[in-house]
């Protein structure tokens, strides 16, 4: 993939609008905003979850923006979350583009009496729809590539 040093400023604005629009996904996670997350996407969205890594079966796959509800509210589950997000990959298309990004998800939860932190390693293979000037998740696909749990010292 080469580097350009000029990029049309149209094309600028569209990539921060998917960086920004990445970004407040995970600030949505992590804030327990369920309603800020779903807001996020289309209607008529889809989504869906590769515990086992790419290539493998969804395991689950859910269509329509209030079918969201659920899994964004499940957070409640975890003391705490926290998302870090890496490097991305956008291919722009008119009013549509596809992405590749990467994050590192950790959440805090108790098991067993004791404070565990469970650690994973996600890729999101996303189509973008620009509609009235904003930008949308069309389809997301959330990868698990690894995760694992661990102790946590933090109480």
């Amino acid at each position: 993939m080469a580097v350009r040093d000029v990029v049309d400023p149209r094309e600028a604005v569209d990539r921060l609008a998917i960086r920004e629009l990445f970004d407040a996904y995970a600030r949505c996670a992590d804030r327990r905003d369920p309603a800020g997350q779903k807001a996020l996407f289309v209607d008529n969205c889809t989504f869906a979850v590769h515990i086992d890594g790419e290539g493998t079966k969804a395991t689950y796959v859910l269509h329509g923006h209030e079918a969201l509800t659920p899994v964004f509210e499940g957070l409640d589950r975890y003391d705490a979350t926290m998302h870090f997000n890496d490097q991305s990959t956008v291919t722009l298309e008119r009013d549509r583009a596809i992405g590749e990004s990467y994050t590192i998800a950790h959440h805090l939860f108790r098991a067993d009496g004791e404070r565990r932190m469970m650690i994973a390693y996600l890729r999101y293979l996303d189509v973008f729809v620009k509609l009235d000037g904003a930008s949308y998740f069309e389809e997301r696909r959330l990868v698990v590539d690894w995760s694992e749990i661990r102790p946590s010292i933090a109480d």
